[in-house]
């Protein structure tokens, strides 16, 4: 993959994961609701692929294995 596209993926996963900490900023605590637990949740998956995409830790974007 092109690291220019693999930037503006990571940045989308970024985006994402500051998109979903908007409501669970609003409350101050720590999160006690199923759908609470599933935003930390959906949050702390966005960084991962974000950091996938961003730094290619395994070399598997750029091995190619779908293609």
């Amino acid at each position: 993959m092109i690291s220019r596209d693999r930037l503006f993926i990571g940045t989308l996963w970024i985006g994402v994961a500051a998109l979903m900490t908007v409501p669970l900023s609003l409350d101050s605590g720590l999160p006690s609701s199923a759908g609470e637990l599933a935003q930390v949740f959906v949050i702390v998956l966005a960084l991962f692929l974000a950091g996938i995409y961003l730094l290619d830790p395994w070399g598997v974007l750029s091995r190619q294995p779908f293609q």
